[in-house]
């Protein structure tokens, strides 16, 4: 059973094992465990600045190996038994079997718990006993990709040969993959736009797939996997029109209720294996607040010491005592700060040495940038790397021994995944929760239970999402004319319903043997969900292509005026032109980072679903928010002081979504105590510290959310408090939060009430995100109005306990949920 011990000052001190370069020379002693590596990273640190909360101790697994299936190709046998695999472990096996035997699998273990052999082993002996057999393996990162190709170039015949087809392909090596591979690796996005779209192209090789590995499923969710999903069902549709019919192996560390999920996913029966019958070392896993300093940010807000200074000087001792890090954070921009602060900090030590070992890795970079950093990360070159979630599900690399999280990174799921890629096969790891001024952080900080009590969530995706379900079946009939047997795949009634409005928008045209695209060309449907092209980041003097950023994020983060980071270099945007997708930057490196302002209209389209609580009522349904950037501030770094601020002409952006809202009469205001004056920053503050909170519930981050708050909204004549997902046609976080609403705003409150401040900081009240500079905040008064609205919660509980949370079960932690948010993946 494992223990959980709270920390009341720093943990009496380790041995300390020495300063290693890299993995120890002859003679040196190796790098500690990670209980040790804590105690030594803490052993100089004061007790008032003591930044530990918590250590949990997750125990050692021994492993359950078994003998090989007796349909093992005799040649594979070998070849894995040169690479050290004598006996594979019960749960490969398992899977193995039941894909052999024709059955759709998810197998569901642990991080680096060879769930690759898995699909392998079926895979690669059919390939040997049908040299015309192939195999299509999807993964959502490109580093994985790459990683998981070698994995299968090493164990796979030469007639085999396993190739790459995405988009870093070259043109003239894509007619030899089509025509010459039988493992062909890819990503949905190619196979949404390449291989689907040109099916008669590529239907000698469609005849002959003999099995579809979805690799790490899990990261398939919310828009983005509901699209995914369609193309699923697109690839089955047209493989049955070739006559082939193949297996789904999906793969996932960190999946709650894999088998449905997974069915979800490909659209028919999955069977799931879950049993993990892998080793695993054991380890550390601290939690870790930094404490508030002298500093005061917006409105003298109090500051917390950042997450990502803690995570920097973090990263830079363990480099320090030789032991291969990760550290986790929450957006490019971090990766590249904290990756320098690391250098910075060692070269302050006299570690010259040490200070190339440390990089930086995030989407956006060139295709070479990332190839050449994945090998460094593997050979051992690099020590640390700060990297995005890019490297969550990436290359499989042997020996971390620390991971470091500058935040949560909005899921238990991602949260498991990234401490997973610790963990050598005898040594004890360490990992590390930063926790960042932030609502969620700050709570998870101080209820560990909601980290280690409860199960990871659910992915859940919505295919019949209107904005989801319509372009796919515009690309379905383009690609072959949908007939009504198709309609049960996609959904049946909800399909016909979905292809009647196609039709009378003219996308489609309805004849007697089905329905056809009716537009010329073929569908242009972006499966991200942000129907915006990445923009592209040139460099002013020489026309270089420094990087990309996301359509949907540009608006914010490369407008004119903007600070752009790349790789450590820093430059500030000349000019960012809309239309042409494309933003001109010269290097610059001020004492002055940039924060984006913009301004927020909601109107209620439809209410799906009310609850009367007497003198507040909770709501669901369709909203339209029409968001613009009109300003951005310069603010001094390290400080967050505003030096000034510019206008901005940019074009609004529509969004058509879901939300939850509360309406509060004027009974509630009135018991609430807050009076017209403070009755604005009251709403605004609990609107806040309500979007901080949802992820606990919904498997989502904050930055998927909106919100609204305002004394009389013109659609309820009353206060409200909307938060909206930020994804067209939703994401099902807004109905997560309306059918957990008790448990939410408790969560919510506690968080807000509890926290040290006076009158409201980041870590309660204040957003990252807010158009409007976190201006007015009350937060006493957002006590009191979410105090009003658990009364008349539980009053209405207690006159009818069934209308209430009835998906919650552990009050306080939440459980599964819809969709995340979309990753920082590499495409």
């Amino acid at each position: 059973m494992t223990t959980l011990h709270p920390v009341r000052s720093a943990p009496p001190p380790g041995t300390d094992d020495g300063l290693l370069d890299g993995d120890p020379p002859s003679g040196a002693r190796p790098v500690p465990p990670g209980g040790e590596l804590l105690a030594a990273v803490l052993a100089a640190t004061p007790e008032e600045e003591q930044p530990v909360t918590h250590v949990h101790h997750l125990p050692v697994r021994p492993s359950r190996t078994t003998d090989w299936p007796a349909w093992t190709d005799p040649a594979l046998r070998d070849r894995l038994a040169a690479r050290g695999v004598g006996a594979p472990w019960q749960h490969q096996v398992a899977a193995a079997q039941l894909a052999r035997e024709g059955r759709h699998v998810v197998v569901a273990t642990g991080t680096a718990s060879g769930k690759s052999l898995a699909y392998q082993l079926p895979a690669l002996t059919t390939l040997a006993e049908d040299p015309r057999a192939c195999v299509l393996y999807l993964a959502p990162t490109k580093a994985l990709a790459r990683d998981q190709l070698a994995s299968v170039a090493a164990l796979a015949d030469p007639s085999v040969r396993p190739a790459a087809y995405d988009g870093d392909t070259p043109a003239e090596e894509r007619d030899w993959v089509r025509r010459h591979s039988r493992w062909i690796v890819t990503n949905p996005d190619m196979l949404h736009r390449g291989i689907l779209p040109a099916h008669q192209r590529w239907s000698s090789t469609l005849r002959r797939v003999a099995y579809v590995v979805i690799d790490e499923c899990h990261a398939y969710r919310g828009v983005f996997g509901s699209h995914v999903g369609h193309v699923l069902r697109r690839l089955r549709r047209i493989c049955r029109r070739y006559g082939a019919d193949p297996v789904f192996v999906l793969a996932s560390a960190t999946v709650a209720d894999p088998a449905a999920a997974a069915t979800r996913l490909v659209g028919t029966e999955v069977v799931a294996v879950t049993d993990d019958g892998s080793p695993r070392p054991g380890a550390t896993f601290a939690l870790w607040e930094p404490p508030l300093t002298e500093r005061t940010g917006e409105h003298g807000a109090p500051l917390r010491r950042s997450a990502a200074a803690d995570a920097a000087g973090l990263l830079a001792d363990l480099v320090e005592r030789g032991a291969r890090t990760l550290a986790f954070v929450r957006s490019r921009r971090s990766a590249e700060s904290v990756a320098e602060q690391a250098r910075r900090i060692l070269a302050d030590r006299g570690r010259a040495d040490l200070v190339r070992r440390v990089d930086s890795y995030r989407g956006g970079y060139l295709p070479e940038e990332r190839r050449e950093l994945e090998r460094a990360l593997s050979a051992g070159d690099l020590l640390g790397v700060a990297t995005t979630n890019a490297l969550e599900l990436g290359i499989d690399i042997a020996g971390l021994d620390a991971v470091v999280l500058a935040g949560y990174p909005g899921t238990l799921a991602s949260l498991w995944q990234q401490a997973g890629r610790a963990g050598r096969a005898q040594r004890e790891s360490l990992v590390v929760f930063v926790a960042r001024d932030d609502p969620l952080d700050h709570y998870l900080a101080h209820h560990p239970r909601a980290v280690f009590g409860r199960p990871i969530e659910a992915t859940v995706t919505d295919p019949a999402n209107p904005y989801v379900l319509g372009p796919q079946l515009c690309c379905a009939a383009a690609e072959l004319p949908l007939t009504p047997d198709d309609l049960a795949d996609f959904g049946g009634p909800v399909a016909e319903a979905q292809l009647e409005e196609l039709v009378a928008a003219g996308q489609l045209r309805r004849r007697p043997t089905g329905w056809y695209w009716a537009g010329r060309g073929r569908p242009d449907v972006d499966i991200r969900g942000s129907g915006d092209e990445p923009v592209a980041i040139i460099e002013a003097g020489t026309g270089r292509l420094l990087g990309t950023v996301d359509g949907g994020a540009a608006h914010a983060t490369v407008h004119e005026g903007a600070l752009y980071v790349h790789r450590g270099d820093t430059f500030v945007v000349d000019e960012y032109d809309v239309e042409d997708a494309c933003a001109v930057v010269h290097p610059e490196s001020p004492d002055w980072t940039t924060v984006a302002r913009d301004v927020t209209d909601l109107a209620i389209v439809s209410i799906e679903q009310t609850r009367p609580l007497g003198a507040v009522t909770a709501h669901t349904g369709v909203v339209d928010v029409t968001n613009q950037v009109v300003a951005y501030q310069r603010r001094r770094l390290g400080t967050g002081e505003v030096l000034a601020e510019f206008p901005l002409v940019l074009p609004p952006r529509q969004l058509r979504t879901r939300a939850v809202w509360l309406t509060l009469d004027s009974r509630a205001v009135q018991r609430a105590e807050v009076d017209d004056a403070a009755l604005p920053g009251s709403l605004h503050a609990a609107e806040h510290a309500a979007i901080g909170i949802l992820p606990l519930l919904a498997t989502c981050d904050r930055w998927d959310l909106g919100g609204l708050s305002t004394a009389v909204h013109p659609d309820t004549g009353t206060a409200a408090i909307f938060v909206y997902d930020g994804h067209p046609g939703g994401a099902g976080f807004a109905e997560r939060g309306y059918a957990a609403l008790r448990r939410w705003l408790q969560a919510t409150r506690a968080t807000v009430a509890s926290c040290e401040c006076e009158t409201g900081c980041p870590s309660c009240v204040q957003s990252p995100k807010c158009g409007n500079g976190n201006d007015p905040l009350d937060k006493a008064g957002a006590v009191r109005v979410l105090d009003v609205v658990l009364d008349e919660l539980a009053a209405r509980d207690h006159a009818d306990p069934d209308t209430d949370d009835t998906d919650d079960r552990t009050v306080g932690t939440g459980d599964g949920a819809p969709a995340a948010a979309e990753p920082d993946l590499v495409f």
